[in-house]
């Protein structure tokens, strides 16, 4: 399975904590090796920039790379619960609502 906003590869049957930890080694090399990537990625998973910036603040001597994989962690778990309730919600009835 690969990610379409990282480009991780991984199997399909691969633990939590191995994704965890094998995105914690992917934000690390952006944060080293391209920046400006690392930016477009949190762009493209939409992370909330005031929170991460409050996170990276308030935890100086933590590894970046630990709180920014949370973070994004965090931020695809919120979009497939928001993906899940839209999908479950019933369809409108009245025609002269649906547009």
């Amino acid at each position: 399975m690969i990610n379409r906003e990282t480009g991780l590869s991984l199997p399909v049957d691969t633990s939590f904590a191995d994704i965890r930890l094998r995105l914690q080694a992917f934000i690390s090399a952006l944060i080293v090796g391209d920046f400006q990537q690392l930016v477009n990625l949190l762009y493209r998973v939409d992370v909330n920039e005031r929170k991460l910036k409050y996170l990276l603040q308030e935890n100086v001597g933590e590894d970046a790379a630990v709180i920014i994989a949370g973070l994004i962690i965090d931020r695809q778990l919120e979009k497939i619960a928001s993906r899940r309730e839209f999908k479950n919600e019933s369809p409108i009835e009245d025609d002269e609502e649906k547009w």
